[in-house]
């Protein structure tokens, strides 16, 4: 990397900018000089600059030629810069305030950032105003924000000299070769490779602070427990209000408490990371089951099962293991055999598939599973049914020659655009994940598989956006996202290529030649997994779920005892047509029970009484809604029979 520090008079960078335009300088030149020779509206909302694709400080010098283009404050770049900045401005106003507590770590994160600190007594939520005012203070001061680079043992004997003993930890365990970085804003020198903005000026004051939770040092259980503080900060303060906005809607539809409310599943410590699901929600996770079941049969795929248990060896030979080890749970038998609970279907589908002699005819072989799956995540992961240990993923995969692949893929596409439709998923985006650095398997073969995978998406009519080098090792993939109700993104959906896996686990099928082939594996996930996706559907639609798919779909209420006999009976002709439903024969006010049902989220209350029982009738009433429709009992059947097929 050439020097960021003094340059020679008779250094001459030529600076090409991305529209491709070449500017020449007598001297070395730093970003806001670009970006000022270029507009003042450019360099006020100028936050950093990318040189030959490296993100620099918009103060750095460029004495070398290279390719520049200037990063703004409302980029993906910049709003993360924003993000680093305002954790270092955090650590700088925890200091101020108090001097005794260490500093840590503080990066960057979705939309938002923390820093971790090292203090006896517990942050409260009035010190989070606290220090929130003193954030601002600091903005106000515009303190110049200065990239020095340190010797090593210097930097080192610097934060032991001042009591920041983590400091001096991390930066002992920084590679020999790597240089050492600090960053000064007023009083306050931090550890960080950088960049940073100018000065804390253009920080703004469009950020918050948001909660406190404990954070092992390192990640580390054995290590302290360390505390640490989030917070959100955004380009404008029109942005932060709407995130604020999102924030409450997001607590409001949380699936851990419409969970509880609508007593579909709880969580407890004896089984962390696992759901210990009530009748409803197995209800509920079984409506999924069917039908994607029914979509995949419909697709010409096969549903197999494999065990959840399988021995050491295998994971060995797939790759798993000295890949996926760490994450694994394992047991080991007194016979001195080692297995491992799968975390993962593949390798399992593979021993299916081998079965048998295979030939070309046979293929696409579409091999599906509902398989359950753990993982060890770490325990401060862990976030409900969105990030748990142990799952159920609706696995599935497709055996196929190199030609198919992209007729495949086309298939794959339709497959779970159409299913996310029926949950009322209508924003879906896609993201192409071509080969990464560290790879298997031959360039051509790549070549062959990335373009199949575009030439589907071409052929689909779909657009995409590009991930490069983010595709597995073994091969490119496509990711499918999905933006709820709230305008948040979920990464469900997977398309993946596996050059790899088939051939390590001697997969392969006899050709029109006559000869043995390696088959393509193509890995699919729709759901990803169950458990994630029922707490997404259930934020998404804030627990009003779509009649087809609600757990309990009909409450017949009665409104005098008279009309309980009437009830039951109402009830045992829905059943008969399918519809789940139950009557709440309860001596309460009418009133009284609605309002209990609407809040247990039950999408159709049909209330009886006298009147009712002569004419044969209910009287309807939809969730959210305070109209209710009178009409015959058959009448009430047929259009909820309807609308479930039409799954509206």
């Amino acid at each position: 990397m050439p020097a960021a520090t003094a340059t020679s008079e008779a250094e001459m960078p030529q600076i090409t900018l991305p529209d491709g335009s070449v500017r020449d300088y007598d001297d070395a030149v730093h970003g806001a000089a670009i970006a000022e020779s270029i507009g003042k509206s450019l360099l006020r909302d100028a936050v950093a600059v990318r040189v030959d694709g490296e993100l620099w400080d918009l103060t750095r010098n460029i004495d070398f030629d290279a390719k520049v283009e200037i990063v703004t404050r409302d980029t993906d770049d910049g709003r993360e810069l924003l993000r680093h900045d305002a954790a270092h401005v955090l650590a700088e106003a925890v200091k101020e305030i108090w001097p005794d507590t260490q500093v840590t770590i503080g990066p960057a994160i979705e939309n938002g950032f923390y820093y971790d600190f090292s203090r006896e007594e517990p942050f409260t939520e009035e010190d989070l105003a606290t220090i929130e005012a003193r954030m601002k203070e600091i903005v106000d001061r515009d303190e110049s924000i200065v990239r020095e680079v340190w010797d090593r043992r210097e930097a080192v004997a610097f934060f032991r000299d001042i009591g920041e003993e983590y400091k001096a930890e991390i930066i002992e365990s920084i590679p020999s070769d790597e240089p050492i970085t600090l960053y000064r804003q007023g009083e306050f020198i931090d550890l960080c490779r950088g960049p940073h903005l100018p000065s804390t000026s253009k920080l703004g004051k469009a950020f918050k602070l948001t909660h406190v939770s404990g954070a092992y040092w390192r990640g580390d259980s054995n290590n302290e427990m360390l505390q640490r503080i989030y917070g959100t900060a955004w380009p404008t303060e029109k942005d932060l209000r709407r995130y604020l906005r999102m924030l409450e809607e997001a607590e409001k539809r949380d699936h851990r408490r419409l969970g509880r409310v609508m007593d579909l599943f709880h969580f407890q410590e004896e089984s962390p990371g696992a759901v210990f699901w009530h009748p409803k929600g197995w209800s509920l996770f079984q409506s999924l089951v069917g039908f994607m079941r029914e979509q995949q049969n419909a697709a010409g795929y096969r549903e197999i099962n494999t065990p959840e248990m399988v021995d050491r060896s295998l994971w060995e030979a797939s790759g798993h293991w000295e890949s996926f080890g760490e994450n694994m749970f394992t047991s080991e038998t007194v016979d001195g055999r080692t297995y491992a609970i799968k975390p993962m279907n593949c390798p399992g589908h593979v021993q299916v598939f081998k079965q048998g002699i295979k030939s070309y005819r046979d293929l696409p072989t579409r091999l599906a599973e509902f398989g359950k799956c753990h993982r060890n995540e770490p325990s401060g992961a862990l976030h409900g049914m969105m990030r748990v240990r142990a799952f159920t993923q609706d696995d599935a995969h497709i055996f196929c020659t190199p030609e198919q692949i992209t007729e495949e893929s086309i298939a794959v596409c339709s497959l779970i655009l159409g299913i996310y439709r029926g949950f009322g998923f209508e924003d879906v985006r896609i993201k192409f994940a071509d080969r990464p650095e560290v790879r298997v398997g031959e360039d051509a073969v790549w070549d062959q598989a990335e373009d199949a995978l575009l030439k589907a998406l071409e052929a689909a009519g779909l657009e995409y956006t590009h991930n490069p080098g983010e595709g597995a090792f073994y091969g490119p993939k496509l990711e499918f996202v999905l933006r709820d109700a709230i305008g948040r993104d979920w990464q469900c959906g997977t398309l993946q290529v596996d050059l790899n896996m088939p051939a390590r686990l001697g997969a392969h099928y006899v050709g029109e030649d006559g000869e043995k082939h390696t088959p393509v594996m193509l890995h699919r996930a729709i759901f990803g997994s169950l458990e994630r996706f029922t707490g997404i559907l259930i934020e998404h639609h804030a627990g009003n779920l779509p009649l087809w798919i609600a757990p309990e779909q009909v409450k017949v209420l009665t409104i005098t005892s008279d009309a309980d006999e009437f009830a039951l009976g109402v009830v045992e002709r829905l059943q008969a047509a399918g519809i789940r439903a139950e009557a709440d024969l309860r001596n309460e006010k009418i009133s009284y029970k609605v309002r209990e049902h609407s809040v247990a989220k039950v999408p159709v209350l049909l209330a009886v009484g006298q009147r009712e029982v002569e004419a044969d009738s209910v009287a309807m009433r939809r969730l959210g809604s305070k109209q209710q429709k009178v009409m015959t009992v058959d009448a009430a059947i047929e259009a909820l029979v309807a609308e479930i097929a039409g799954r509206r």
